[in-house]
């Protein structure tokens, strides 16, 4: 992979992933949107149906020399509960599943020998159900939704969820923050 590389990543509420992850050193935007459905240029509304067959994702731009793909992995098993299928807290549907959309054969590669490793060391107490999903288009969600922690923090979903979700983040992650 070469800079600019990009990842796709499901993990519920993409308020709540990405805050975080656009505040890795080496990643140069982190944009929320939808993937993986059937409807071409999907409005937030249609996701939220779960007809559509899309899931809330961000987008991430990674340089691999300063944050690799197996690092950001890492961090997305991190940030949601990888075992619960299709919901994540109180966001239930197939638009919250937990998935990555994988560019290239390596990234597919290195997503299942993750999760074999999670699986085999006993991580979590039960199976992990992220889906390993071909990816083929991304839609940028309506700009409301970009840095929408950043811009409402009061907001009760922000306050109640997305908050202490960041504020365990910044913790577990210090090293990889930018300063």
């Amino acid at each position: 992979m070469m800079a600019g590389s990009k990842a796709t990543f499901a993990a519920g509420c993409f308020w709540c992933i990405e805050s975080a992850f656009k505040r890795l050193k080496g990643v140069a935007s982190a944009t929320p949107g939808y993937c993986g459905g059937h409807l071409p240029n999907p409005t937030y509304e249609q996701v939220c149906t779960g007809t559509t067959g899309h899931a809330e994702v961000v987008q991430v731009e990674f340089d691999p020399a300063v944050i690799s793909f197996d690092v950001l992995l890492d961090v997305f098993f991190s940030l949601h509960d990888p075992t619960s299928l299709n919901r994540q807290g109180a966001d239930v549907g197939t638009q919250y599943r937990s998935a990555v959309f994988y560019h290239d054969d390596e990234q597919m590669r290195l997503v299942q020998a993750k999760i074999n490793q999670l699986t085999g060391g006993g991580y979590f107490a039960k199976p992990i159900v992220t889906t390993l999903e071909n990816y083929s288009e991304f839609y940028a969600a309506e700009a409301y939704h970009h840095n929408y922690f950043e811009r409402n923090p009061n907001q009760p979903y922000c306050a109640a969820v997305v908050a202490p979700k960041l504020k365990k983040f910044s913790v577990n992650w210090t090293q990889l923050l930018r300063q």
